[in-house]
């Protein structure tokens, strides 16, 4: 399973729960060259929202089965923590799932 489906599978598991959206985030060119970026943090999560519950942050980095974060990511889930969110790295909807219900 990719990263991308198992995003898509917390998305819709997490319905019940948060209000969750899907970060997407790049860079590139334009067809005449100019350079752009989306501009968000460094380490960004990978999907954000809001718990229904409390109205709590939410941040979840996505990983497939055997992915790491890298140490960008983890510091940017450690500073969410710091600051009150509900953040974490999850590897599937029901990890997702334990984690919102939780923290």
């Amino acid at each position: 399973m990719t990263e991308h489906e198992i995003q898509n599978d917390i998305r819709a598991a997490l319905s019940p729960y948060a209000v969750i959206f899907r970060c997407n985030v790049g860079r590139g060119y334009t067809q005449d060259g100019r350079y752009f970026s989306t501009g968000l943090p460094q380490g960004f999560s990978d999907l954000f929202g809001v718990r229904l519950s409390d109205g709590r942050a939410i941040f979840i980095e996505v990983k497939k089965p055997g992915g790491r974060a890298a140490p960008h990511q983890l510091k940017f889930i450690e500073a969410m923590k710091k600051n009150g969110a509900v953040s974490g790295i999850c590897y599937s909807a029901e990890e997702a799932i334990k984690l919102v219900l939780e923290e």
